[in-house]
């Protein structure tokens, strides 16, 4: 349905417009309702842009883990949509409300006449693109932060974190301390007792002892080793899973850069045409 005039005037995109301006505007853009967990579009739906006037949206997509990845959640006054429908491409996210809400659908034709009668609005937009591009930034830089440790603990057996713990404990000072000194009293203790000794001298049982203790530690070390080496592994492969999604969307950001600056420059041009011809008369 067409949109009431003085909705327009809500919205803070649309704050520096006159009445005329939004009279237009109005008869242009159109008003729709949406029920509560609708779905406003899916990924690959032509580019349209929106203005949420009342209720709230979910923008979300899906990374390579197939999860669902919450990109923005547009309020009231806030738009969403507008990188797709600015740049004439279909939309990357999908877009469902949260509850019941009314927003205004706005096409590429809506905005390039805005544009042609208040060049000012640009910047506004421009302001409201640079939001969202520093949300996505901030989203890719919370992605990027999974701990491998966590991920590697969070699958592990109870044998393996006692393994790690027997390796990280045979590791130490501690160890190896408690352990000399535990030999050296052994080893004076059965000196001294001479015949009565349980175990005289060269230590047999001793030996059998040290014998069994490294057969048994051994392994397990080799276990702890090998769950290192899985660490490392998934260290790499999170370090190229962030390369690749860095790569994908610094190429992103490119492309909406190169975007806002062809937008810029048409804002120069309307300039130059609306402004400089004016203050030529005056």
């Amino acid at each position: 349905m067409p949109c009431n005039p003085e909705v327009l005037k809500q919205v803070p995109l649309f704050s520096l417009l006159d009445d005329e301006e939004i009279a237009v505007l109005a008869s242009k853009v159109e008003m729709k309702t949406f029920a509560a967990r609708q779905r406003i579009y899916k990924a690959g739906d032509p580019g349209l842009g929106y203005v949420v006037v009342s209720g709230a949206v979910r923008v979300s997509t899906v990374d390579q883990d197939n999860q669902d990845v919450v990109v923005d959640q547009p309020g009231p006054g806030e738009i969403f949509g507008f990188a797709s429908m600015l740049g004439q491409t279909p939309h990357k996210t999908e877009a469902l409300t949260t509850q019941e809400s009314e927003c205004i659908e706005i096409d590429r034709i809506d905005i390039l006449e805005l544009l042609q009668r208040k060049p000012h609005a640009g910047m506004d937009l421009l302001a409201v693109l640079s939001r969202q591009f520093h949300a996505s930034q901030e989203l890719v830089r919370n992605r990027a932060m999974r701990n491998a440790n966590e991920i590697i603990e969070q699958k592990a057996s109870r044998g393996e974190r006692i393994a790690d713990g027997v390796a990280r404990f045979g590791g130490s000072w501690k160890f190896i301390i408690s352990f000399l000194v535990l030999l050296v009293i052994y080893s004076v203790i059965n000196v001294a007792l001479r015949k009565q000794a349980w175990d005289p001298y060269p230590f047999i049982l001793l030996n059998l002892i040290l014998s069994m203790l490294a057969a048994v530690q051994a392994p397990v070390i080799m276990m702890s080793q090998n769950r290192q080496d899985e660490k490392d592994r998934l260290r790499g492969e999170l370090d190229f899973d962030v390369n690749r999604r860095a790569e994908s969307e610094i190429q992103s950001l490119c492309g909406k850069l190169n975007l806002m600056h062809e937008k810029i420059g048409d804002l120069e041009d309307l300039l130059r045409e609306r402004v400089l011809p004016r203050q030529a008369a005056n």
